[in-house]
């Protein structure tokens, strides 16, 4: 899941606030991780690619640090593949131990029998993080005649625009000089809390925290100069 509007991320929400339960063929799984490595294990998810020759699953936890946990040691974004294998061969135990394929002899290749629910040959592995996306969603769920407002309230005649991003938010003055005035400026901290009580209600798990939270300040003379005053490139 990358986005808001996946599916993957909107089952794992609903798990989140309890209107959802992990599905029961993949908690010894779960279980397995959480024990292993000393993680909690949000969701799995089973689907197939390469039109629908290669297994898959997606282990979902909470936080990012959880995720990143399973990545190469050498600080490479790649996943580990001893973990990976561990867990596609956990992944394949604990469905043949709960009867949900068959393990493969003679026999099962001599007599036709119905597709097997599941496929765990040459599983692929990967793993996502709920936090940040649902940060991503708060914050774009704020709704622009809001942020509009806002900017009118606010009333500062430097204040060029207030554009969002993921769970970013800038605001955008005229000039670089006037990004160094307003860097360290109560005017910003003003901004911040403003802008998080526009968030607040959007905040639906906690994840901002007024206390850690700011607003990113840039300018228009770098958006025109360096981006071709394209919120294309500026976000790319």
């Amino acid at each position: 899941m990358i986005s808001p509007s996946d599916k993957e991320y909107k089952q794992t929400k609903k798990i989140m606030l309890g209107k959802e339960i992990l599905n029961p063929d993949f908690r010894p799984l779960a279980d397995f991780i959480d024990k292993t490595f000393g993680v909690r294990t949000i969701n799995i998810v089973y689907d197939t690619i390469d039109r629908g020759t290669r297994p898959r699953i997606g282990i979902y936890f909470e936080y990012s640090h959880e995720e990143q946990s399973f990545n190469e040691n050498n600080g490479h974004i790649n996943f580990d593949s001893k973990k990976q294998k561990l867990i596609a061969d956990k992944f394949r135990q604990t469905i043949i131990d709960q009867g949900l394929i068959k393990k493969k002899g003679i026999f099962n290749f001599l007599s036709k029998s119905e597709d097997p629910k599941y496929q765990t040959d040459n599983i692929w592995v990967y793993y996502s993080a709920f936090e940040p996306i649902a940060r991503d969603e708060a914050n774009e769920s704020v709704p622009q005649e809001k942020v509009m407002q806002l900017k009118t309230e606010l009333n500062c005649k430097d204040l060029w625009e207030i554009s969002r991003c993921f769970s970013g938010t800038t605001f955008f003055l005229y000039t670089d000089e006037q990004v160094k005035q307003y860097e360290n400026s109560e005017t910003r901290k003003i901004w911040a809390d403003k802008y998080f009580d526009l968030l607040e209600p959007y905040n639906e798990f906690g994840y901002f925290k007024r206390d850690k939270f700011n607003v990113y300040l840039d300018s228009k003379e770098n958006f025109d100069n360096n981006y071709e005053s394209n919120w294309y490139y500026y976000y790319k």
